[in-house]
């Protein structure tokens, strides 16, 4: 059934045309059930014979309908107005009783959530690098990986065309714990503008990709790359001249091999003319997502644990005030 309680219409048009449409069946229903109710033979009183026979022996009856099964169905029609009256079923009529396939859902993920709550109870208060190093913490966020995150890194973590690989080293928003719950909870954005015109269209985007191959020791046409040399600068802003990027500002290494889109010539080209644009959605209830607290704790360590996870930033040495000297 589809819960219009909550839903926005783009028109009250829709409105209306739902609950007529839903009043209209039940009268036609009503109709049509007294309609073809004949009242009851006399003793003796032979059925209208309705035409035609088959081959003079089948034959059918004008019988009047059963009154069990007449009044059955009237008591379906009547049920189904005392549900619309309690349920939504009548445009944006909500019912008496205020139900929602949305709270339904809620409701029952709460309840299985708290469940889970119970069983990640003694991994809420130990740091990440401690739950991705325990087995029973790794296995749940295993299970956590393969229904929420493995459709776009897929089911090794390695990613593909488009979306990042999680085992490696090489972290343009950053990889230590902290810096990956912050990315699993809100999300990220990551975005490079159109570059075709300029750096002089598809011949001049072809020569910035062979230098920017050259930058990291890659197979190149060594021409094209002298001559890209100098229209790289509309790229250096971001970049940097060395082409190794700013990872404070997450503008990634170009000189690497983690490339998200292709690293071959074509595929850089295409980078440059048409830019990219891609991101994480957010996945903590806070931010619209579907994710707890505690799973994105025990999501992050799994993450953390694959292999290509980075340490902690050294927290700098509290500074205590000498005493002042009379």
């Amino acid at each position: 059934m589809i819960d219009f309680a909550g839903s926005d219409f783009f028109s009250e048009f829709w409105h209306y045309y739902v609950a007529a449409f839903t009043v209209l069946g039940i009268l036609f229903s009503l109709w049509l059930l007294s309609s073809q109710t004949t009242k009851k033979l006399a003793e003796g009183e032979q059925a209208e014979m309705m035409a035609p026979t088959w081959d003079g022996d089948l034959q059918e009856l004008n019988n009047p309908l059963p009154r069990w099964w007449m009044w059955m169905f009237y008591g379906l029609i009547f049920f189904g107005i005392g549900y619309l009256v309690l349920y939504p079923g009548m445009g944006k009529y909500a019912g008496t009783l205020g139900w929602t396939s949305f709270k339904e859902w809620k409701d029952d993920k709460d309840a299985v959530d708290a469940e889970f709550d119970k069983v990640m109870g003694p991994y809420k208060n130990q740091s990440i690098m401690a739950v991705a190093a325990d087995p029973k913490a790794r296995e749940m966020g295993q299970n956590l990986f393969m229904t929420y995150c493995s459709q776009c890194h897929g089911s090794s973590a390695q990613g593909g065309k488009g979306f990042p690989n999680l085992t490696d080293a090489q972290w343009l928003f950053g990889g230590t714990p902290e810096d990956i719950q912050a990315s699993i909870s809100g999300g990220r954005i990551a975005e490079m503008p159109p570059m075709g015109d300029a750096v002089g269209g598809e011949q001049g985007a072809k020569e910035v990709a062979n230098y920017v191959l050259s930058l990291g020791g890659k197979p190149h046409d060594a021409a094209l790359a002298a001559a890209g040399q100098a229209k790289f600068a509309a790229c250096a802003g971001c970049h940097g001249e060395n082409g190794k990027g700013m990872a404070a500002a997450s503008f990634p290494d170009l000189t690497d091999d983690a490339w998200q889109y292709g690293g071959s010539e074509s595929a850089i080209a295409q980078s440059i003319i048409k830019g990219r644009k891609g991101g994480m959605p957010a996945q903590s209830h806070a931010s619209g997502g579907v994710l707890n607290d505690s799973k994105i704790h025990l999501l992050a360590a799994y993450v953390w644990g694959l292999g290509g996870g980075k340490q902690p930033a050294a927290s700098a040495p509290a500074v205590v005030a000498a005493p002042a000297s009379n």
